[in-house]
């Protein structure tokens, strides 16, 4: 059956259809086109009608003509809207017209890098000149990037790349940064948190390279939907940008589906597992045909359903789902990418690595494994399906954790509210500082020259005594034998990755992944089951020295899941308001992490089979938090371990509610309560930011706490449960670090819970 007639069944289904909270159908948009712009080259317009286009879309001549006038652009528009004819029709009539002109593409992935150059070689047969496009990152081989840096005019690269191997050597770039004149910066939305943070610093770099060269680039950004992209534009740039967000491109029919797993035991709000609700939709769909992507927030939660769905359809249905995320080999997923487009891979599971805009062809439907944390990210994903103008269905399957079923409580959220806003913090302090060495190293430093604003001279003195810069004459130099871009990476505060190594087959160790280093301790620990394409290891030795991991090909009918045990200790108190009932700040933390046990989980059922200590050590980071300090004498009679269970709700509320004020991934922040904290010295809940520095999260936090407290009531309140539960208060057993109640005590931690948030409540009021 088509996909108009699955949907029909599924809403009439006795099994599916009192699942579905929501079922909405977006009609179709027509296209809206505009005149060519007066300033545009004719050769191009002559070129762009021989490859079927007689018109551009409104969004796309208002950019162009824009750049064409020399101002920065940011263009926001959905996916497959035509965002890369924005940028490159006045980088390629600049060519046309200054044929020693050089532009520089910036995109956070290689893949994405690859999808462009194939576009750039498709125009370099439409055009009188010599089009020298070329990539350069980590896959160009050493003896092609000399002619790269030579005579590349289209250099097309990520950040990473420009911030290790082409600014520390600039000398070798002379003709790129000496007539740089445009920059281009795709899949903006991306570039938030530390990764956007990190970018900014870059660009500052990259400026006063180009300075240096005499050369002042212009910016071309392209994003998808986001609440501030001018902003961020701006932030990320630090100079006027020009906003164009007036979409005209078509849009077919979309179905949207919101799947909420049935109760399994309704008094203690305990749902199915969400993976195995989705891998029974997306069962469907595949053995009817429909080309299915599915979006995990977990690399383990992908790896469980591409071997559940490859169990579940068999033979070449099953060889035809793949997986597609961080830590495979990039052969590996070039050939996924190319069987999507070709139409031989029929279903991927993906994390967020397949959110950005890489060409995957005509995808019909998209489940979506748990609500992705973002408005901005749910329509990102679900615009992975329908490149064509026929019908796509997004399936949202929610999770038990309060977020997603406030999502699937009110599709109004997704549906009739704004995007969030991109939250970066060029300078944070441990990143701007990192990013200054790197600009010393790259060229000195004068007296009075700004980087980033205030206390540049600061934080140079500080360099000089940490003995990596001198002063001399009026200029700061770089001193130190280390090649500092090499200890910063862009993406964490972590540089380190893990290669992992099969030793299956002993004669031949191979190495068949790699991972960041923060999820070692909890996906690569010693006993681990290692997941890879359905595929099964076991970690024998993990070499934290040597940053390796030696894994063993095992059939097993579980896999492992670590628990992870942090610390917080308050460093200082940046802003903080007193009320009646207590206070709320934000600040400095110093967090300690530590994986502590594994569980083995039976696969299907999800079973706890039995359980192992991880021995590896503990680490500390700094970062930011916001906090809740509750006044012992203006709390309602509560027994100790009722304010305790109260304030374990609350945390778990408030640090899973808090993505939806914050352009974030859930997991980037943590939460804890504390009866008694040894730095408030009374009852305290904390939200922290997980990643070292903080970018901006808890002091939004700080800001928006009267609605974040406003929606964690409304929410716990609506809430069906007896006495709390996974989808409100969070599961009985606790967070980690809150003391275990007395046995054979149930507390009832959801009325404990809306007993505070109710005295919270009356406190705003009263204060507005």
């Amino acid at each position: 059956m088509n996909l108009a007639q699955l949907i029909d069944q599924w809403e009439r289904s006795p099994a599916i259809a009192p699942c579905l909270t929501t079922s909405r159908r977006l009609p179709p948009r027509p296209a809206r086109h505009a005149p060519w712009p007066a300033a545009l080259d004719p050769r191009l317009v002559a070129a762009l009608r021989r490859r079927g286009i007689d018109a551009l879309y409104t969004h796309q001549a208002q950019a162009v003509e824009a750049a064409l006038a020399g101002r920065n652009v940011v263009v926001v528009t959905p996916t497959a809207s035509g965002k890369t004819l924005c940028y490159n029709l006045p980088v390629l009539d600049r060519l046309l017209r200054e044929p020693a002109a050089r532009a520089l593409y910036l995109f956070p992935t290689k893949a994405l890098a690859q999808d462009q150059l194939a576009e750039l070689h498709a125009w370099a047969n439409e055009l009188p000149v010599a089009l020298r496009a070329y990539t350069y990152d980590g896959d160009t081989p050493a003896t092609a990037r000399q002619a790269v840096r030579a005579a590349g005019s289209l250099v097309v690269t990520n950040p990473d790349m420009l911030h290790t191997a082409m600014l520390p050597h600039h000398t070798r770039w002379t003709h790129l940064f000496s007539q740089l004149r445009y920059v281009v910066v795709d899949e903006l939305h991306s570039y938030r948190g530390v990764f956007g943070s990190h970018l900014a610093n870059v660009l500052r770099r990259l400026k006063r390279t180009a300075a240096f060269y005499d050369a002042r680039p212009q910016f071309l950004l392209a994003s998808a939907t986001i609440a501030n992209p001018r902003e961020l534009a701006e932030q990320l740039v630090e100079e006027d940008v020009e906003l164009v967000d007036d979409n005209g491109a078509p849009q077919g029919p979309r179905h949207f589906l919101f799947y909420n797993p049935p109760a399994v035991d309704a008094s203690l709000g305990v749902r199915r597992s969400a993976v195995l609700a989705a891998r029974d939709l997306a069962t469907d769909l595949l053995k009817n045909e429909v080309q299915t992507i599915l979006f995990a927030r977990s690399r383990l939660t992908v790896e469980l359903l591409v071997t559940y769905l490859k169990g579940a359809l068999r033979g070449p249905a099953a060889d035809a789902v793949r997986g597609y995320r961080g830590g495979y080999l990039p052969l590996e997923r070039r050939a996924i990418e190319r069987g999507l487009r070709s139409g031989t891979v029929r279903g991927v599971v993906a994390t967020n690595a397949l959110e950005l805009g890489i060409d995957v062809g005509g995808l019909d439907a998209c489940v979506l494994v748990g609500y992705p944390g973002t408005i901005a990210s749910t329509w990102q994903q679900a615009g992975r399906a329908g490149r064509r103008n026929d019908l796509t269905l997004t399936v949202l399957v929610a999770t038990s954790s309060p977020l997603d079923q406030f999502i699937v409580t009110h599709p109004e959220y997704l549906f009739d509210r704004s995007v969030e806003a991109g939250l970066i913090n060029p300078n944070n302090l441990y990143i701007r500082t990192s990013h200054l060495k790197c600009a010393a190293f790259e060229q000195p430093f004068d007296d009075g020259e700004a980087f980033g604003g205030d206390a540049t001279e600061q934080l140079l003195a500080y360099l000089e005594e940490e003995r990596v810069l001198h002063h001399q004459e009026g200029r700061w130099y770089w001193m130190a034998e280390a090649f500092p871009a090499e200890q910063v990476s862009l993406r964490s505060a972590a540089i380190d990755n893990f290669v992992i190594v099969d030793v299956s087959e002993t004669a031949r160790p191979c190495v068949i992944g790699e991972m960041d280093r923060l999820s070692v301790p909890t996906l690569l620990h010693e006993e681990a089951i290692y997941l890879h394409e359905g595929r099964q290891y076991q970690v024998e030795r993990l070499d934290w020295d040597e940053k390796k991991a030696f894994v063993r090909s095992v059939d097993v009918d579980y896999y492992t899941d670590a628990e992870l045990v942090d610390h917080l200790q308050p460093l200082e108190v940046i802003a903080e308001e007193a009320g009646p009932l207590g206070s709320r700040a934000w600040g400095e933390v110093a967090l300690t992490f530590r994986a502590t046990i594994f569980k083995k989980i039976k696969l299907h059922t999800h079973e706890n089979v039995g359980w192992g200590k991880i021995q590896l050590p503990e680490e500390t980071h700094h970062t930011t938090a916001y906090w809740l300090t509750l006044a012992e004498s203006a709390l309602p009679p509560l027994s100790r371990e009722d304010l305790e269970a109260g304030l374990v709700g609350i945390a778990h509320l408030l640090g899973q509610l808090a993505p939806l004020f914050l352009m974030c991934d859930p997991r980037d922040l943590g939460a804890r309560a504390e009866a008694r904290s040894p730095f408030t010295r009374a009852p305290t809940i904390y939200v922290y930011e997980r990643l070292a520095g903080g970018v901006g999260l808890a002091e939004k936090l700080y800001a928006v706490h009267a609605d974040l407290q406003e929606a964690a009531l409304a929410h716990v309140a609506a809430c069906a449960c007896a006495a709390g539960c996974p989808s409100c208060v969070g599961p009985m057993g606790g967070m980690p670090g809150t003391p275990a109640t007395t046995p054979g005590r149930r507390l009832d931690r959801k009325q404990a819970a809306l007993r505070l948030l109710r005295l919270l409540a009356r406190e705003a009021v009263d204060a507005r």
